[in-house]
């Protein structure tokens, strides 16, 4: 493995600026997120009801990640065409 000197970085006035503008924008998505944890903490019912309901949570789980689910047939003759047995 080769050597080299170390190279000297340098703090630039617009790199601090641009690294307070996104702290703050992180603080203020923190706050808010923060916010809306609260209002649901404050609905316990609601989230009593959300968390036995198993179905509804699937459905939640299935709309956040865009899947939809195709019904699957009961049926035999749907299952093996117009075969008959």
């Amino acid at each position: 493995m080769l050597r080299r000197k170390p190279t000297r970085l340098e703090l630039k006035l617009d790199d601090i600026e641009e690294f307070e503008s996104i702290r703050k924008d992180l603080e203020n998505r923190k706050k808010q997120h923060e916010e809306v944890d609260l209002v649901g903490a404050n609905n316990v019912d609601g989230a009593v009801a959300l968390s036995s309901d198993s179905k509804s949570r699937e459905q939640m789980i299935h709309d956040r990640i865009g899947y939809k689910p195709q019904p699957k047939p009961n049926s035999h003759t749907a299952q093996f065409g117009n075969f008959e047995f």
